[in-house]
């Protein structure tokens, strides 16, 4: 992460803002910003991967408690091979040159996704990053890499589904805690937020249990161009929200 470093910070007061717990971020537009610049592709992913250090500072600075990141959805297997390749590259080379920053700045991370038919070097690198972070108790960086929130879903009903053929759960107890305990998530908070960028305005299969209850605010900037006035003008955005969570709320309605 470029910049003071974040172990020496203190949370910034934003005189007025709401400050999320969990912010999920829909990163999007990397290429775009690369073709909008006659670039390649890849170095939108690049600069994509600048703004994510950035935004993972903001969130210490500003005292966010979760931060969670859709990197690589499991749709995004659909993309060119070479791509493919180079992102996976890309988050080998994030954490061979983050890992001790982001231990050092007492980040916590933590990858949700399916590991099946993942490189078994990349694998073992999702669980040196986990494990070498476990201790951390400040920020908790998520990063949904080879996500994708309906097979969440499906991988939920099944180990549900094994627990009850054990006899180890009565099918009268699956309730949405019971739920809840069963996703990558498991004892997170829900997204008081999720922002998506580039202009795009869906969810895009990226925690639809979990967000159920988020306030959304899409942005124009595509990723690479992501910086703190940006992430100011979501804040401000998300405080005039009135969140009912199905109730009513602060004006009455």
């Amino acid at each position: 992460m470029a910049g003071e470093p974040a172990a020496s910070m203190t949370p910034r007061m934003a005189s007025g803002l709401r400050i999320p717990v969990h912010l999920g971020v829909i990163m999007d537009g990397n290429g775009r910003w690369a073709k909008a610049r006659g670039k390649r592709r890849t170095e939108g992913h690049v600069q994509g991967v600048g703004a994510l250090r950035g935004m993972v500072e903001l969130c210490i600075t500003y005292g966010v408690s979760y931060l969670t990141v859709f990197s690589f959805s499991s749709e995004n297997w659909s993309r060119p091979p070479d791509e493919i390749s180079f992102i996976f590259n890309l988050l080998r080379r994030f954490v061979a040159s983050d890992l001790q920053r982001l231990i050092r700045n007492n980040v916590k991370v933590r990858i949700i996704g399916t590991r099946e038919g993942l490189d078994p070097s990349l694998v073992r690198l999702i669980d040196d990053v986990e494990a070498k972070t476990a201790g951390n108790t400040g920020l908790t960086l998520v990063v949904a890499f080879n996500y994708g929130g309906r097979a969440e879903l499906a991988a939920a009903a099944r180990q549900l589904a094994h627990e009850v053929a054990a006899g180890r759960l009565d099918p009268d107890a699956i309730d949405e805690a019971a739920i809840a305990r069963s996703l990558f998530t498991e004892g997170m908070p829900d997204p008081d937020l999720i922002i998506r960028t580039s202009g795009e305005q869906r969810l895009s299969n990226f925690l639809l249990w979990q967000a159920a209850y988020s306030e959304f605010v899409f942005v124009d900037e595509h990723w690479p161009d992501f910086n703190e006035a940006s992430f100011l003008r979501v804040l401000e955005a998300f405080s005039l929200r009135d969140r009912r969570f199905g109730g009513i709320g602060a004006t009455g309605s």
